[in-house]
């Protein structure tokens, strides 16, 4: 990994010494209506700078609770392959060291080698997305690892029983039907608890999962959305899950040149 030119508000602790590590991401090769997302781990940090570091709704400060950036994943854009490889072995890496990854995309499809890694060490993982989209196609556009079907792919790795789906709105007939076959959809955040009956969890948040009133910065905005505080109070159910690893992905700064979606982001 390489420097960071910015650190994320109050995440300038040592890699080594701190609970959680943030990792820029910077991938949108399968980006299908407007890339960008590779812009997104540099803008979010910039855009932390705007935002105080204390919490009153947790009461916690982000400067307690020893988070360090270790900059951007390197990701050479000609193969997903070694982007797969390189993110897996740094998120493997950081859990063998008794650190929480969390990860600053880039595309959904990088939650897919970070799960991976997640897998090696905690083997009954739960994955919690939140999102607009099922992102559950077996191909999407002739290819089998895609933004559009990561989600498959973390089905074929966990299992019905291992995957959680939260905001869900948009998906093809043949998606829907899988999910309601595989019980995967939760309609209600406060079933999230119950579902991951407390496994070790991993949580993706693609930020298309905000209306577009609220995060217009995205490759994939779909209208009818959750508010920032309905996410937020989605979150809140996770409270006291063991969640053991993380990404924040699909925020597309040139959408929208950089404007204050990244605040939200």
């Amino acid at each position: 990994m390489n420097v960071a030119l910015q650190t994320y508000l109050a995440a300038d602790g040592n890699v080594e010494d701190s609970r959680i590590v943030l990792m820029g991401v910077p991938f949108d090769q399968t980006a299908s209506f407007r890339p960008g997302a590779r812009f997104a781990p540099g803008a979010i940090r910039m855009w932390s700078d705007v935002l105080e570091s204390y919490c009153p709704v947790f009461d916690s400060d982000l400067e307690e609770l020893g988070i360090a950036d270790a900059g951007d994943i390197i990701t050479p854009a000609s193969s997903w392959v070694a982007v797969s490889d390189i993110v897996k072995q740094a998120v493997g890496s950081s859990l063998a060291a008794g650190q929480t990854p969390l990860l600053l995309g880039g595309e959904h499809l990088v939650t897919l080698p970070a799960v991976e890694g997640c897998l090696s060490t905690f083997p009954d993982l739960v994955v919690v997305q939140m999102d607009a989209h099922m992102d559950l196609r077996n191909d999407y556009e002739g290819l089998a690892h895609s933004h559009a079907t990561v989600m498959r792919r973390v089905f074929d790795l966990v299992g019905a029983r291992g995957l959680c789906q939260y905001g869900i709105r948009s998906g093809t007939r043949e998606e829907w039907e899988f999910s309601r076959e595989h019980g995967t959809l939760k309609t209600d955040a406060t079933e999230l608890a119950a579902a991951i009956d407390g496994r070790p969890v991993y949580l993706t948040v693609d930020l298309d999962v905000l209306d577009p009133a609220v995060m217009p910065e995205t490759g994939t905005p779909e209208p009818g959305g959750l508010t920032y505080l309905q996410l937020r109070d989605a979150l809140m159910e996770l409270k006291g899950a063991r969640i053991v690893g993380a990404d924040v992905v699909e925020y597309c700064p040139l959408a929208g040149m950089g404007g204050p979606s990244g605040a939200v982001a």
